[in-house]
């Protein structure tokens, strides 16, 4: 009874007063206590999607953030500066954002990695803010002293370092230790006199499959050789009785300029860069005559390599069809390349100067028969004359003059771009040393030409013959006393 007078009542209230009354029950419903947790705002009618700003606070103007955001039904976009994200589903996301490195500057994200929720018709916000740092590097000593190395490499992934000896020795360093055992003595085949001895080492794009590799070297008679080996049964130690002769090219007058480098490019052929054969000047005009294979960038296909035939020419080769030049001639007008490197599509030849300049040249990998000069040009300048005919020559990407008294330096040693993982800061720069200085350099290339020009301060290494790559794609340095470094992050004072 009491409970149908109640319910007549009510029904006999006005709308608004009865709404009102209908609150206040509901207020005073429960006796106190805990409230609970505060419930988020309802979303507007109709809402079923949210907002993200994410904010990038501290970088200098023009340069892009690395920011991934990550979330509810496999959401992933990369944010490069402030920026709303809209239309997104409810729930939790992923903020994640990576260092940016800006000349010599490395800016450091905080926080690395945030987690914000995202509500339906609401706009939550996530704070990136960037510091700098000064990226230094340091030299890091492998370890054991060698006899006059040459080089280094190691095939990808592999965790070995393999050092190469100028007398015609081959070692293996394994975590941190020198083995015992040689990977490979053909020192008795081996002239190390003047500029030559085992020069350089290229693993086969198939090594971990065939167990092929590559050797650059001078024998006896002072012919450059380019030879072919086996790995054998017994772990960490070649076959030496594989060999198998792909290259000999006569160098019979002067104990220079030999060049020095074999390696595989992206279109997994082989390439070998060879010296004019030595003597000031290039007296026997080696390195624009397209009958020696002195003084050139060479190129074959050794796949298929027998004995009755070492190599093939690649059907893409400038002089593949002859007409009294050698098909195998990739490129020409070289004077003593001392170390070549492939970056993706593009290669970076460092040409050693007679007496002013030393020159970089960079070419898509694609391109052949360009002609970098030489004897015609030392660098950007005529060689021995006031003026020369330029046409049809390929000028270098980058030089420097020697300078009075030889203060920039007198011989460069070409290096790689970076392109390793432990230092993602230097990503695509090119290294590259002086052997009469010593300092390891690096400049990056752009389509606007060569910028980020820098010396890192590192003369620890002395008089440097080479660089070198490991299994992971980092760098070393190798001394012509003996030591071999490896390039890591220095210490910020």
């Amino acid at each position: 009874m009491l409970v149908d007078r109640a319910r007549m009542f009510l029904l006999s209230l006005p709308l608004v007063p009865l709404v009102f009354f209908l609150l206040l029950l509901a207020g005073c419903g429960g006796g106190g206590g805990d409230p609970g947790a505060v419930s988020p705002p309802p979303a507007p009618p109709g809402a079923t999607t949210g907002s993200l700003q994410v904010v990038v606070n501290s970088l200098p103007a023009g340069t892009n953030a690395t920011v991934r955001v990550t979330g509810p039904n496999n959401f992933a976009q990369d944010v490069i500066s402030t920026q709303t994200l809209n239309n997104l589903a409810p729930g939790s996301y992923s903020v994640a954002a990576a260092s940016v490195s800006v000349g010599n500057a490395t800016y450091t994200p905080a926080p690395a990695t945030q987690s914000v929720v995202v509500t339906a018709g609401a706009t939550a916000m996530a704070t990136v803010a960037y510091a700098s740092t000064a990226l230094t590097l340091a030299l890091q000593d492998i370890g054991p002293t060698f006899t006059s190395p040459t080089f280094v490499t190691a095939p990808p992934g592999d965790d070995r370092l393999f050092v190469l000896e100028r007398r015609g020795v081959i070692r293996i360093v394994r975590n941190g230790a020198t083995l015992t055992q040689p990977w490979l003595d053909i020192s008795a085949n081996v002239f190390a006199g003047g500029e030559g001895g085992l020069l350089s080492m290229a693993f086969d794009p198939n090594f971990a499959s065939n167990g092929y590799f590559y050797i650059y070297y001078t024998d006896p008679f002072l012919n450059i050789v380019v030879e072919r080996y086996g790995s054998s049964p017994t772990p960490n130690v070649a076959d030496p009785t594989s060999a198998l002769t792909i290259l000999r090219i006569p160098h019979p007058q002067f104990q220079n300029h030999f060049g020095g480098l074999v390696a595989f490019g992206p279109d997994g052929f082989l390439y070998a860069a060879t010296g004019d054969g030595g003597g000031a000047g290039d007296p026997f005009g080696n390195a624009q005559n397209l009958t020696s294979l002195l003084g050139k960038m060479l190129r074959v296909d050794v796949r298929s390599a027998t004995v009755a035939q070492p190599y093939t020419i690649p059907a893409t080769n400038p002089y593949v069809n002859g007409a009294g030049r050698r098909a195998e001639i990739w490129a020409y007008g070289l004077r003593n390349p001392w170390r070549f490197a492939f970056d993706g599509e593009q290669l970076y030849t460092a040409d050693v100067g007679q007496d002013a300049r030393e020159e970089v040249n960079i070419a898509a990998a694609s391109q052949g028969g360009l002609n970098y000069g030489w004897d015609i040009m030392e660098g950007t300048a005529c060689f021995g004359a006031t003026t020369c005919d330029r046409t049809g020559l390929t000028l270098p990407a980058f030089e420097y003059e020697h300078g009075a008294n030889e203060v920039n330096g007198c011989s460069i040693t070409g290096g790689y771009v970076y392109r390793g993982t432990a230092i993602p800061e230097l990503a695509g720069r090119y290294f590259y040393s002086d052997y009469c200085r010593g300092y390891i350099k690096s400049f990056f290339a752009t389509g606007a030409g060569i910028v980020e020009q820098r010396d890192w301060g590192l003369g620890a290494a002395g008089q440097v013959v080479s660089f070198g790559r490991d299994g992971a794609g980092e760098l070393y340095v190798v001394s012509a006393g003996g030591r071999v470094f490896r390039i890591v992050r220095g210490t910020v004072p």
